[in-house]
């Protein structure tokens, strides 16, 4: 099991946060642009971890050079059951440094986009405060 499959399952977001890199870019799923930096990405996953309920991730596949992952999940938004796909990309240092989110079906990633849109203002303060302003 990868590493950061057991953060995720522990809900270990200190573990999490370390595995990123400072400049990781996270794709979300509901958003347009994706969002670079370390800050705004950790924001976001605890954002997801307060929005998902009943998360898994069902299975893991790996790159054969170890620094690419796709770890698939099922959980809930609200009361739809939502399919998604985290894949990873490792740098030469062995941290996150591209994290996409793709889900099905479309009415749970509506009910994702919503969920999220009402973390944001946490998230924002979140990231504020990780950067010291």
């Amino acid at each position: 099991m990868h590493s950061f499959r057991k953060a995720v399952e522990a809900g270990d977001f200190g573990a999490i946060e370390e595995m990123l890199a400072d400049d990781v870019v996270f794709t979300s799923p509901v958003a347009f642009k994706p969002y670079p930096g370390k800050a705004i990405t950790a924001a976001i996953l605890r954002g997801v971890s307060r929005v998902f309920t009943d998360f898994r991730y069902v299975r893991e596949i790996a790159g054969t050079d170890g620094r690419d992952h796709a770890l698939l999940f099922e959980a809930k938004v609200g009361d739809k059951e939502i399919n998604g796909c985290d894949f990873l990309h490792f740098d030469e240092d062995g941290r996150i440094d591209d994290f996409m989110v793709m889900v099905r079906p479309l009415t749970a990633a509506k009910a994702l986009s919503e969920a999220m849109g009402a973390q944001f203002e946490r998230i924002s303060r979140e990231v504020a405060e990780a950067s010291g302003a």
